[in-house]
């Protein structure tokens, strides 16, 4: 069953009132990023979490590029980026202060303050749309509900969790609701969260477990089952998610290019150059044959 039902999002809308949503489950895609790295469980569970939110986020954009979503803060959790490309493509990586980690009590907040940035690149388009806000609230989830609020001003609710599985494997789970404008255009009233609807909808999606977010047997169709089976709610077609990584031999060798011949040169070591990817921690090795024939094509 679960092959069939992760590393997806689903889209889903109601009826009966102007709410849409997303469903994402993640599974072996979600795994084989985190595997990458050697991370801590709490920075892996956390890094989890932001790439099934940045997954329902991008997924709710009509759009062809890459979207960013980018957590940086003075904490243990020093920078979480994960991006998805339009067609379901998705990397991811952490940096974190392993010291700082090991002094901090369970339960505080791993980023500390920072900001929450949500950056989209276009195909074709110099130009980057970005937003940014504070880091507020107890979670990841939180901060981007407090994002909506003050930019956006869409009400919104989201759920994110993360962990692993009886087989030590990664599974991550996202639930995201939205109150859009009737007919397109922005009226007050129709935003207000306090309207019925949007208030019998959130009260549903808080009995949304976390458990249920990750649990392989409770599918997306399932899950919205449970949750919303009175509101009449219409479930499209999903899409597929993977893990990609955009690096390539030809990137990192454009990369040295911009570089000044002596500060790279500066950097080897027994004469050897090697460079590894944040994302997928893959290496590129450069001897001082290869080099010569990098600087031999730049001119």
């Amino acid at each position: 069953m679960s092959d069939q039902n992760d590393d997806l999002v689903e889209s889903f809308q109601f009826d009966s009132s102007p709410l849409r949503g997303r469903v994402v489950r993640m599974g072996a895609a979600l795994d084989l990023i985190l595997h990458q790295h050697a991370y801590p469980e709490a920075v892996a569970t956390l890094l989890a979490e932001a790439i099934v939110i940045a997954a329902a986020l991008a997924s709710s954009l009509k759009y062809e590029g890459v979207f960013t979503l980018q957590a940086k803060g003075d904490g243990a959790v020093r920078l979480l980026i994960a991006d998805v490309t339009s067609d379901g493509g998705v990397r991811a990586y952490a940096q974190f202060d392993k010291e700082k980690l090991g002094e901090l009590p369970a339960d505080t907040r791993l980023l500390g303050a920072g900001f929450l940035a949500f950056t989209c690149s276009l195909v074709g388009q110099k130009d980057r749309y970005q937003g940014i806000v504070e880091l507020q609230g107890g979670s990841l989830a939180e901060a981007v509900q407090h994002y909506f609020r003050q930019s956006e001003q869409i009400p919104t609710g989201i759920m994110a969790a993360a962990g692993r599985d009886a087989r030590g494997r990664w599974r991550g789970g996202c639930l995201l609701l939205q109150r859009m404008p009737r007919d397109g255009g922005i009226n007050v009233e129709n935003l207000t969260p306090e309207a019925e609807d949007w208030t019998r909808a959130m009260t549903l999606m808080g009995t949304c477990t976390a458990q249920e977010l990750v649990d392989e047997e409770v599918t997306p169709d399932i899950l919205l089952f449970r949750l919303f089976n009175e509101e009449g709610v219409r479930v499209y077609a999903p899409q597929a998610l993977r893990h990609q990584c955009r690096c390539s031999p030809t990137r990192v060798e454009g990369m040295l290019r911009t570089l000044p011949r002596e500060e790279v040169e500066a950097l080897a070591v027994d004469g050897l150059i090697t460079v590894t990817c944040e994302f997928c921690n893959k290496t590129y090795p450069f001897d001082a044959e290869a080099r010569a024939r990098l600087y031999a094509a730049q001119g």
